[in-house]
């Protein structure tokens, strides 16, 4: 504890009787936004530290510090939870107090740079103490008490470079975020990427700029550059600069992405988040979305690390869209889960996944192990083919906007977490996943092209998530979905494990015919035992697409792809799965 707190803590009374409300609430906020200090203070310092990692080639440090900076918020919250029962005592449950102590808190931090994530982090701590449905406007930042930062916030989030030749302008951008003896052969590639930018260009004479975000975006291996490239004649062109830093040859150019797809991929619900220093979250959200028209901030607030304030950023703008709709919840498109029941508002771009009281057969899982995968994927990396999901609890929403077969089904299937209270139903907990198409439906609605690309991108997505350690357990067409980018992505996660936690075999053969024909295996399988050959018995490909499949993923039909895999990991190998394709490239050596 540092020694602001530690004298705040000095000067408590160990009675809260022996304060007045008001008194009670300043305390309290005071030490609610010390507790945010802190918060802030170690959040930064692991973002921080990314940078160093990238220089030192420290990849297992790097992974380490993502893994550490999904954790701790919670560590903070308990601290701070405890701190606040013991100075409140018996009088924790006062709402009023609890309405003193908002508004304290609030002047408190309204000269922050970040007060929206401050906020959230309030929400946080009286969602531990009041565990309610629905939300309280009185002690909690259902909205936000600001418009925006406050005039002393940091405004210029962005540098322009201007006045030179593009590859002079490129080069002043790699070498502002790292000095040039870091560099291997710059002015090369910067020509490789003046190009490029070119290419995409339609007017090329009018003098070139570039504008770029100050601070440089980490994940995994990669370090980012994001920003926009200025013409007078053409709109601004949203690009990114992918650093890659391998070996003593120092760090290269590795891709260049432009336009608002080639970006709204690299920051997917699907991957990781970055690590960014900033210190106006708001501000940088609101740039990165000039430049990702169609990315919503829940989105870009969990790409930067801000995850619990993205759920608010989701809740807030899912609120205000019930309010200016009328269409009805109803269950999902696709196959019907055995563990899950999902169900959407055919108006807002979501699902909602339940984990059902009791499993179909033949899943033998417990709702825990269910849990577990999801905890799993939110800490490990997806890898861009895994959907991030939010999970919340005590949501309050009115009957009428169910419809009745839907409800009737989930107070049947969920009774454990699914009640009425008056005209409203109360959800105990859920998932919230981004809806996709699933990929079995996909199949039946395109062409013979697109239903190939999608075969081809599915064998991809199994390559990728092997490369992270992840098997899906359940290869099924219905447990993947379709991104409107048209990747494929794995959303059902009941049988999701560890690559390395699996047996991967090869399929004996048959001795006598009458082994041959035999219904059942009649060799012995073990638990964790997978046989691969046997994965394409249960795919329902249509043609173009297992055509597709075949031709470019076949070994994935085969134990030793897999048991090579593990080989690589379990060596120590960190994987790399690049978020853009091999073609975007640049060919430096």
């Amino acid at each position: 504890m540092n020694a602001r707190s530690t004298i705040i803590s000095e000067r408590i009374p160990q009675d809260s009787s022996a304060l007045t409300d008001s008194r009670l609430a300043a305390r309290c906020a005071e030490t609610a936004q010390q507790a945010f200090f802190d918060y802030q203070t170690r959040f930064n310092a692991i973002t921080r530290r990314a940078r160093e990692r990238f220089l030192a080639r420290d990849w297992a440090g790097s992974f380490h510090d993502a893994a550490e900076r999904l954790h701790f918020y919670n560590d903070v919250l308990d601290g701070l939870t405890s701190r606040i029962r013991e100075l409140m005592g018996p009088r924790l449950p006062e709402r009023s107090i609890w309405t003193g102590i908002k508004a304290v808190y609030s002047s408190l931090i309204a000269r922050s740079p970040a007060w929206e994530i401050a906020e959230t982090f309030f929400n946080s701590l009286t969602r531990r103490v009041f565990a309610t449905a629905g939300v309280d406007q009185a002690i909690e930042f259902v909205d936000t008490d600001f418009d925006g930062p406050p005039p002393s916030a940091p405004i210029n989030i962005a540098k322009l470079y201007r006045g030179q030749s593009l590859p002079e302008l490129l080069c002043a951008t790699l070498t502002d975020a790292f000095d040039k003896t870091c560099w291997g052969d710059l002015r090369e590639t910067a020509k490789l990427a003046t190009a490029q930018i070119e290419a995409a260009c339609t007017a090329k004479n009018s003098q070139p700029e570039l504008e770029i975000v100050s601070s440089v975006f980490y994940r995994g291996r990669g370090a980012y550059l994001v920003g926009r490239l200025l013409r007078e004649g053409q709109l601004p062109l949203p690009i990114a600069l992918c650093l890659r830093h391998e070996n003593e040859r120092g760090i290269i150019l590795d891709a260049l992405l432009d336009g608002d797809v080639d970006l709204a991929i690299l920051f997917s619900f699907t991957r990781s988040y970055f690590r960014v220093a900033v210190e106006c979250p708001y501000r940088l959200v609101r740039y990165l979305q000039q430049l990702m028209p169609r990315k919503r901030l829940i989105d870009l607030y969990n790409a930067i690390g801000f995850h619990r304030h993205g759920k608010t950023e989701f809740y807030r703008d899912f609120i205000a869209h019930l309010r200016k709709s009328s269409d009805r919840f109803v269950v999902a498109e696709g196959a019907r889960g055995t563990v899950m029941s999902v169900f959407t508002l055919p108006s807002y771009d979501v699902v909602f996944k339940l984990i059902k009281d009791q499993f179909d057969l033949p899943k033998d899982s417990t709702h825990e192990d269910v849990r577990r995968r999801y905890r799993l994927v939110f800490e490990h990396d997806r890898a861009g083919r895994l959907v991030e999901a939010h999970d919340f609890e005590h949501l309050r929403i009115a009957g009428d906007r169910f419809d009745p077969e839907l409800l009737a089904e989930l107070l049947r299937d969920a009774a454990s977490i699914v009640k009425m209270k008056g005209d409203d139903v109360i959800i105990a907990h859920a998932y919230v996943e981004r809806r996709l198409r699933p990929l079995n439906l996909f199949f039946r609605e395109n062409e013979p092209e697109a239903i190939a690309a999608a075969g081809r991108d599915y064998g991809q997505s199994i390559k990728d998530l092997a490369a992270s350690n992840i098997f899906p357990g359940d290869l099924l067409t219905k447990n993947f979905g379709v991104t409107r980018h048209g990747r494929v992505v794995f959303y059902d996660y009941d049988e999701l494990c560890f690559v390395t936690d699996c047996h991967f075999r090869d399929l004996p053969e048959a001795r006598t015919p009458e082994e041959e024909m035999a219904a059942e295996p009649w060799f012995s399988v073990r638990e964790n035992d997978i046989f691969p050959e046997e994965f394409l018995q249960f795919l329902a490909f249509p043609e173009p697409a297992l055509a597709a499949l075949l031709e470019h993923h076949r070994e994935i039909f085969r134990a030793d792809f897999w048991r090579a895999i593990q080989r690589q990991i379990r060596g120590g190998e960190i994987p790399e799965v690049f978020p853009y394709a091999a073609g975007r490239r640049l060919a430096t050596d």
